[in-house]
């Protein structure tokens, strides 16, 4: 399994559970070569009394994810593992975060959007709230966040870039419109688009991003990367075999690959390897 895992969080985001070894014993046995830790970084636009310990780690344990890593690479030569961090966008925040991320000298920073004017819409204990929104301005809305948050240059990646069709919840507009109108500002931005297999773990019932989205990015020259978001040891590269077979219908030829923050483009073969992934790098 060659592809990377990009996405992997610890448990010190409180709501994933295993140690961090545990996390990388499941990515060698399945044979991947390369991931990345990219828990949530610290909530810096709340008050300190104001953070919620079961969505993000504290500040204090930034340096400890940090170093832990470092550790991992060593005791781990096989495999390589990067810094990454995912890092939400909160208008009116970006130099606060700016900041944050300076201190470390991370691989890639994956940028999500989990909070619509101060909804965590995708919190099942929120979930009650979709019975009375307007789903049409709720998807206007994200979008418009997801597509500012390209144009802040702060992340590397944009992850689960349609998260707000977690719990199924589908408008009446046309999506095609949204995804083209993200997909040419995910390109001059510069950003790559992540495919993310915990759609499949959810209601929503597929990855992250919808096809059409996916292919509106291939069609403006935005690069691919892919992560599985796993919480659990045992969810380090969930359905990967799915995640490829998305990759290729939709016409990538290359997955990009980070280093401090470099952008690496590298090919794969289109054949399969015995283990049912497809050989690349």
């Amino acid at each position: 399994m060659l592809l990377p895992d990009y996405h992997i969080h610890t448990a010190r985001c409180g709501h994933a559970s295993g140690g961090m070894k545990e996390y990388v014993e499941q990515a060698l046995t399945l044979g991947l070569k390369e991931i990345g830790f990219a828990d949530h970084v610290p909530m810096y636009w709340l008050a300190e009394g104001d953070r919620d310990p079961e969505l993000a780690m504290p500040e204090c344990d930034l340096a400890d994810y940090v170093a832990e890593i470092g550790k991992l690479r060593g005791l781990y030569p096989d495999i390589t593992i990067r810094l990454g961090i995912e890092a939400d966008y909160i208008p009116g925040y970006e130099e606060k975060l700016r900041r944050i991320l300076e201190r470390y000298r991370f691989d890639y920073v994956l940028g999500s959007v989990h909070y619509v004017d101060g909804w965590g819409f995708d919190n099942p204990a929120y979930i009650q709230r979709y019975e009375t929104c307007d789903l049409d301005e709720l998807y206007f809305r994200y979008f418009k966040l997801v597509r500012q948050a390209a144009q802040s240059r702060l992340f590397d990646i944009m992850a689960h870039p349609d998260l707000v069709k977690k719990f199924g919840f589908k408008p009446r507009c046309n999506l095609q419109v949204l995804y083209d109108e993200t997909a040419r500002v995910f390109a001059e931005a510069g950003v790559c688009v992540e495919i993310n297999t915990a759609g499949l773990r959810v209601p929503a019932g597929e990855i992250y991003p919808a096809e059409g989205f996916l292919r509106a990015c291939r069609n403006n020259g935005v690069p691919v990367t892919t992560g599985s978001d796993a919480h659990l040891p045992n969810q380090v590269g969930h359905q990967f075999d799915s995640a490829l077979d998305l990759l290729t219908r939709v016409g990538y030829i290359k997955v990009a690959l980070f280093n401090a923050r470099k952008k690496i483009l590298q090919n794969y073969e289109q054949n399969r390897s015995r283990n049912g992934y497809t050989g690349c790098f």
